[in-house]
C-alpha cells in the first residue's frame, strides 16, 4: 500500500512538472511572438490652431486658423523592451491661416495688401518621421509617451481668398508659395491625451509678399493629436 501511494505521488508531481513545463514553454513562445509584433501608435490624428511666426508688419490673425493632420507611421521598435522605436510615415495635412491680409488689383497684377479678412488655405502632403519612447507594453495602452520628429510637406493645392465690402477675390496656385514646407514637432502626453506642437523651419512665402517687409509667415501650430493602434 505504501509502495503504491508512493508510486501514485510520484506520477502526480511527474504529470505536474511536466504540465508546468509545457505550459512555461507555451507562455515563452506566446509572448516571443507577441513581443515580435508588438508595434505602437500606427495611425495619429491631430487637430491645432496656427499661431504662425515670422509675421509679417501689420499681419493678425482672424478667428482660429484651425489645422489638421492626419496618416499612418509605421513603428519600429528599436530596443528589446520595445519602448524606444523610429517611425516613418505618410499623412495629409490641412492648414487654414484666416488673417488680415489679402489681395487687391493694381494695374493688370494682384497685390498683397492689409485688409479686415482674407484666408490662406493649404493642402499638403507629409512624409513624418520619429523618433519615439514610451513606457507601453504589448498587453496595455496606457502609457507616457514623448515622441520628436520632423516632418517634410509638399503644398498639393492652395487658395488665398479676400473678401471685402465691395467684391470677392481668390487667388489658386501662388507661384509666391514655397511647395515644400519643413518643420519639427513633439507630441507629449499619457493614453488619449497628447499634447502636440509643430515649428516651421522654412517660410510659407518664398518671396516678399509684401513690398519692402522681409517676412514670409513660417508656421507655428499648438493643439491635440491622437494616436491609434
Amino acid at each position: 500500500m505504501k509502495q503504491f501511494l508512493m508510486t501514485c505521488l510520484v506520477s502526480i508531481l511527474s504529470i505536474n512538472s511536466l504540465l508546468a513545463q509545457e505550459e512555461l514553454s507555451t507562455n515563452s513562445k506566446k509572448d516571443s511572438v507577441i513581443d515580435l509584433k508588438y508595434r505602437e501608435d500606427q495611425f495619429y490624428f491631430g487637430v491645432s490652431h496656427n499661431i504662425m511666426q515670422d509675421k509679417l508688419k501689420g499681419y493678425s490673425p482672424n478667428s482660429v486658423s484651425l489645422g489638421v493632420d492626419f496618416g499612418f507611421l509605421r513603428d519600429f521598435p528599436i530596443n528589446k523592451s520595445r519602448t524606444v522605436a523610429i517611425a516613418p510615415g505618410f499623412g495629409y495635412s490641412y492648414s487654414n491661416l484666416n488673417n488680415n491680409f489679402g489681395l487687391s488689383a493694381e494695374g493688370n497684377h494682384m497685390v498683397m495688401k492689409e485688409f479686415k479678412h482674407s484666408a490662406l488655405s493649404l493642402h499638403m502632403i507629409d512624409f513624418p518621421l520619429e523618433l519615439r519612447w514610451r513606457t507601453s507594453t504589448f498587453d496595455s495602452h496606457k502609457f507616457w509617451r514623448i515622441y520628436v520628429g520632423i516632418k517634410a510637406s509638399y503644398i498639393v493645392s492652395d487658395k488665398l481668398k479676400t473678401t471685402t465690402n465691395t467684391y470677392t477675390v481668390e487667388l489658386k496656385n501662388d507661384e509666391l508659395l514655397n511647395k515644400w514646407i519643413y518643420g519639427t514637432y513633439i507630441s507629449v502626453g499619457f493614453n488619449t491625451w497628447n499634447f502636440y506642437t509643430y515649428y516651421g523651419l522654412n517660410d510659407v512665402y518664398k518671396h516678399n509678399p509684401i513690398a519692402n517687409d522681409p517676412s514670409k509667415l513660417r508656421l507655428l501650430k499648438v493643439g491635440l493629436i491622437f494616436y491609434i493602434l
